[in-house]
């Protein structure tokens, strides 16, 4: 049985607070009543939706890992050319890291605490979204090895997931300027392929 359409928002919310808290405060410093106070009902009302906090853990991790694989396929199916899916694919990824920065915390912090499958799970759709990234990345600089290319996609994504460490308050930057900053950054890293011998001499 397919959850309603307000089942579905409900169950969005219960996620997004939780990955908040448990973010904020660790997974096992947040409990369940306080999940549901954040969201307007009660703790065990929560049941209604999950099975329990190991079950938010696991939706967050395991969705996450899918949207981004997704999103990242659609990215570069509409892409005209190789340098435009190189693009589209930083955007995309420094809009995830300045939207869902919870998201990066809990997959530092927490991914162990899934169980066996789920956990394999997230390796798989991670190890997916890498090999679309090196692709692109190769098409766009055929002279750069796949060695290459996969160390430039890891570094950047060290780049961009960097986002929860880039302060708070005054000393943080606005959302559209760090964007920016983001996607420069990124596309600059990845312009030392272009002529390939990367690695030669190190």
């Amino acid at each position: 049985m397919q959850p309603t359409k307000a089942g579905a928002t409900r169950r969005q919310q219960i996620l997004r607070e939780a990955a908040r808290l448990f973010a904020e405060r660790g997974f096992h410093g947040v409990g369940v009543d306080e999940i549901g106070a954040a969201v307007g009902i009660s703790g065990p009302g929560l049941y209604r939706h999950f099975a329990g906090k190991d079950a938010m853990l696991a939706e967050l991790l395991v969705g996450i890992s899918e949207s981004l694989l997704a999103e990242g396929r659609r990215r570069v199916d509409e892409a005209s050319g190789p340098g435009g899916a190189l693009d589209s694919l930083v955007r995309g990824h420094t809009d995830f890291a300045l939207d869902d920065q919870p998201l990066i915390v809990l997959h530092d912090r927490e991914l162990d605490r899934l169980p066996d499958s789920d956990r394999k799970l997230v390796r798989q759709l991670q190890r997916r979204y890498v090999e679309l990234w090196v692709q692109v990345v190769r098409d766009r600089y055929p002279a750069a090895t796949e060695m290459e290319a996969r160390a430039a996609v890891h570094a950047v994504f060290g780049l961009i997931n960097s986002t929860p460490r880039l302060g708070a308050g005054e000393g943080r930057p606005a959302r559209a300027a760090a964007g920016m900053l983001l996607n420069r950054l990124a596309l600059a890293a990845f312009a030392a392929l272009e002529g390939g011998g990367v690695g030669e001499g190190v």
